[in-house]
This record gives C-alpha cells, sequence and structure tokens, in this order.
C-alpha cells in the first residue's frame, strides 16, 4: 500500500498540471456555444435544403481559398469556413460574412480546442495528452484503494479549510471519490479517442476489434481533380436524397492530388454533433464513390462514436453539460492543489540531533 501510496502522489506531483489544464480548457469548451459572441450565433437552424444548397454555392464562389465549410446546427447559427493555416470565417445562414480570420490565435475558440487536444504541438500534444489521460485513470483507480482506508474520516469540502499540506491532502482524498465516477468517464471517453489500444478494449464486449476498426476505416477512393466550378448543387441534392433525415454537417474538399470529396451528415439517431454518415464524391464530375451509413456500423463503432459527444456535454442537454462542467473543474482543482502540496508544501525533514 505504501508503494501505491508513493506512485500516486510522485505521478500526481509530475502531470497534475497538465491534467489541470485539460480539466479547465475542457470544462470552458463545453460551453463554446453559448460564449462565442457574434451576430446571429443564436439564428434557429435553416433546415430547407433549397436554402442551405444555395448558401453553400454562394460562399464557396466567394471564397475560393476555402477548403470547407462546417454547417451551422441547432446551438450554433452560424456557417464556419474553414482555410489553410488555420485562416477561415463565419458566415451567418443568409451567406453573409459576420467575421474572418488569418490564423487560429485570432478566436479563442480555436486555440482553446487546439490547447486542450494537441498542447498546440499537434500528434506530439496529443500522445501526452493521452498518456495524461491514462494516468488519471491510475489516479481515480488507486486513490479509490487509498481512500478506503480512512473512508471513516470522510468529510465533504469543495475547498480546503487551509492551504496546507494535511488540509490539501484531506480535500484531496474526499473530493476525489466524489467525482471519482466523472473523473474515469471523462479520462477513459477522452484516452480511447487517442490510443487504439484503448477503444479496443472499450468495444471489445460489442464487436470485434477488428470489425470497429474496417468499418471506420477511410475507404480507399480514387478522384479526378477538382473542377473549376464543381456542382455543389447535384452533390447536396444527391446526399439529402440517400439520407433524407440527416442534416448537412461538413463538406471538405479534397487537400491532395486523387483525394474525392466528403461530405459528413448527422442522422437523426447519432450523438455525434457533426455525424459519422459520410458520402463521398468524385472531385470533377460529383459523381457518388461511396457512402457510409453511422447507423449501420457495428454495434461497437456506435459505441466509439458516442465517447466524443459524451467526453464534450454535447448530448444530453444543459444538465449533462453542467455534469461534465462539475468533472473539468474538479479535475482543474485536484491537479492544481496536488502540484502545489507535492511541490510547494511537503514536509521538512527533521534535523538529526
Amino acid at each position: 500500500m505504501r508503494l501505491l501510496d508513493l506512485v500516486h502522489r510522485w505521478t500526481g506531483g509530475l502531470i497534475g498540471l497538465v491534467l489541470a489544464m485539460l480539466g479547465l480548457t475542457g470544462a470552458i469548451l463545453v460551453h463554446e456555444d453559448s460564449w462565442i459572441m457574434l451576430p446571429h450565433t443564436s439564428d434557429a437552424l435553416v433546415r430547407d435544403p433549397v436554402k442551405v444548397v444555395a448558401v453553400t454555392e454562394q460562399l464557396l464562389a466567394a471564397n475560393p481559398r476555402a477548403n470547407g465549410i462546417v454547417f451551422a446546427s441547432e446551438r450554433f447559427g452560424l456557417h464556419q469556413l474553414r482555410g489553410t493555416d488555420g485562416a477561415g470565417a463565419y458566415a451567418d445562414q443568409a451567406g453573409a460574412i459576420v467575421t474572418r480570420w488569418s490564423s487560429q490565435w485570432e478566436r479563442p475558440e480555436l486555440w482553446l480546442f487546439d490547447l486542450h487536444h494537441h498542447l498546440f504541438t499537434g500528434d506530439m500534444g496529443e500522445t501526452v495528452i493521452g498518456v495524461a489521460g491514462l494516468c488519471a485513470l491510475l489516479f481515480v483507480i488507486t486513490g479509490v484503494i487509498l481512500w478506503w482506508r480512512t473512508r471513516r474520516t470522510f468529510a465533504f469540502r469543495l475547498w480546503p479549510r487551509r492551504l496546507s499540506r494535511p488540509a490539501i491532502v484531506m480535500q484531496h482524498r474526499d473530493l476525489g471519490i466524489v467525482v471519482a465516477p466523472l473523473l474515469l468517464l471523462s479520462a477513459l471517453t477522452g484516452t480511447m479517442m487517442i490510443f487504439k489500444p484503448v477503444a479496443a478494449v472499450v468495444v471489445a464486449p460489442f464487436s470485434s476489434p477488428t470489425e470497429v476498426a474496417a468499418a471506420m476505416a477511410q475507404p480507399k477512393l480514387k478522384s479526378s481533380p477538382l473542377a473549376a466550378r464543381p456542382d455543389w448543387r447535384a452533390m447536396l441534392e444527391m446526399a439529402r436524397r440517400r439520407f433524407p433525415d440527416a442534416e448537412f454537417r461538413i463538406l471538405s474538399l479534397p487537400r491532395k492530388p486523387g483525394a474525392p470529396i466528403s461530405l459528413r451528415m448527422k442522422r437523426a439517431g447519432e450523438w455525434l454533433p457533426n455525424g459519422r454518415t459520410t458520402l463521398w464524391f468524385d472531385a470533377s464530375d460529383g459523381r457518388l464513390l461511396g457512402a457510409r451509413d453511422a447507423l449501420a456500423m457495428p454495434a461497437g463503432a456506435q459505441v466509439f462514436n458516442a465517447a466524443y459527444p459524451v467526453h464534450a456535454g454535447k448530448v444530453g442537454g444543459l444538465a449533462w453539460r453542467l455534469v461534465m462542467t462539475v468533472s473539468g473543474l474538479a479535475m482543474a482543482m485536484l491537479g492544481s492543489l496536488a502540484v502545489w502540496s507535492f511541490w510547494f508544501k511537503r514536509p521538512k525533514r527533521k534535523k538529526r540531533a
């Protein structure tokens, strides 16, 4: 048990600040659609496919350097144009540009997302975050084991009585056991989106990992070069006929030669905010090259697809967003106070006589 305590304390002291940052940024991003203060963000979603097609044609014609559109949703009434090197723009659902930016640093929601997911360092940062998620799982499990010995002294408190090491340790221990289920869920859903072996363990009771990997894999499709004026109307209307209950979510232009145009849609039964129902079109003539129905995927793939909306509070309405806010703030508090008590409030060794 002493070894378990040493592992718990030392790992928390070394990686606690990363977890605190993840918890705080996650709690902020859960409410992202509410704190972006721009005109028309609260506009009702336009569902008329004729109007959506017309605005799509208008935006892509007027912004030839755009490489995709994230369409407006029920909670966020602006279309987002995506450009290269973090550039982009928001447009209302009538096609008028609301604001533009030349890099992600001009939009707090973009750099906060990059910090939370990549630590501003791309794939390497994502790996570090995945390791931190594994450590968080370890903290929850070992913390519960260590708490059991002192369960008779449990006293719930949101903040330590004083910033002394014993008081911080007591608050850390007792608050941690209260929020342990939420922390476990946050860490597990976040880690399984980064590390495939973790996801394979989670989805194994529902489908074989091989079956899930095959269902999620990007199909190998060959496309002709992008036409000067793609027939967006034909493609979007074809997608609407194929999945009449689905909403347009992300239209992506090819970023390398031979890649197709892709369109992600969200069917009525999907939790993922941008959906996993996808169609691929030839970039030259708009021929349908392939389609994938997210609701026809194996059960394990649908469990994996549910990880992000659960993790980010994109399902369950305001109640679940508040639950995940509590999880993020608790992680931020526990991580930061663990580092403070470990490095700055360690007991001094007594000098020998």
